[in-house]
């Protein structure tokens, strides 16, 4: 047996496969998460694209894992310090529109699947006055700096999860993109001719907290969003986390493996990485790289095929 036939079989027989992808259904599929999670202060949640609907609605399902099952309290979603404190009002009193609130905010979280996460979130705290999930009230960075600024942006993502949990004691959901969340202190960031290498939020909080800080990775192999996006090359991560042929699910990377797979998990890869700008004739050239699986994820939740995002409606 070749040692690539021998990762697919591992994968196979370690995974832990979703029943759904749909938010609302039961959690027992998740479970196995918490030999990860259980006994983290913050744990980090990124999707290496935010134009599809399964690795969203995938990131709900976990929330609402990690808030129900482990006793998360406070959610950091990133992307928009502008709305976060109209959306925090919205969670912990009702107060505001969360749809008109979202209308105006970033392209990103102007979809039905954010959606959907507040309204859960505010209708998880009508349930629960007495202990509710609060949305992290984040700020803008005060350097913006265009020499520094995406330093200045990925220390800032990491201050704002530490700051609130002095502030609180809460444990954290960190939701956010993957080349924010993984555990980056020496990642590459490529998309098209763009090169980008900082230090990223993900390192300087395993910093801080050292192995109380946990990466969650959402992948994807190939589908539509609304650009066609081919099979994952050769090189990629999830090329052979698609070869497994498994539906979804979610695969603990510290599991017990054979040394071809640990080498396969410590060898340095690549795994997309889709913005907003994507040409899918170039698929190759929108990756994150310079670390390996093990280094940047305590563990993967794998999509084979999505499906476009749903666009917030009116």
């Amino acid at each position: 047996m070749d040692d690539s036939q021998l990762i697919r079989e591992w994968i196979a027989a370690t995974a832990r496969t979703l029943d759904t992808v749909e938010p609302s259904a039961s959690l027992t599929d998740l479970r196995p998460l918490s030999t990860i999670t259980a006994d983290a202060t913050v744990v980090g949640i990124g999707t290496s694209t935010r134009s599809a609907h399964e690795p969203s609605t995938v990131m709900h399902r976990i929330l609402r894992f990690l808030v129900e099952e482990n006793g998360f309290r406070s959610v950091l979603l990133e992307g928009d310090e502008t709305k976060s404190s109209e959306l925090a009002e919205f969670v912990s009193t009702g107060r505001g529109d969360a749809r008109e609130i979202l209308a105006e905010a970033r392209s990103f979280w102007r979809t039905e699947e954010i959606l959907g996460v507040l309204e859960w979130l505010r209708s998880y705290n009508e349930a629960h006055p007495a202990d509710p999930v609060r949305l992290v009230e984040a700020t803008e960075p005060a350097d913006t700096s265009w020499q520094d600024s995406l330093s200045t942006i990925e220390r800032h993502l990491a201050e704002s999860v530490i700051e609130w949990h002095e502030r609180t004691g809460d444990r954290i959901v960190y939701w956010g993109g993957l080349a924010h969340t993984v555990v980056g202190p020496r990642r590459l960031v490529t998309q098209s001719t763009s090169v980008e290498r900082q230090r990223n939020a993900g390192s300087y909080l395993r910093e801080h907290f050292g192995a109380d800080y946990r990466s969650i990775g959402v992948t994807f192999g190939n589908g539509t969003m609304p650009h066609e996006v081919p099979d994952p090359p050769e090189d990629y991560a999830e090329h052979t986390l698609s070869a497994a042929g498994l539906a979804p699910y979610v695969l603990d990377l510290h599991a017990v493996a054979p040394a071809p797979v640990r080498a396969w998990l410590s060898t340095p890869t690549k795994t997309r990485l889709i913005g907003p700008s994507y040409d899918p004739a170039n698929d190759a050239a929108y990756h994150l790289s310079g670390q390996s699986l093990d280094e940047w994820f305590d563990a993967v939740a794998h999509i084979p095929t999505v499906t476009p995002q749903r666009t917030l409606l009116h």
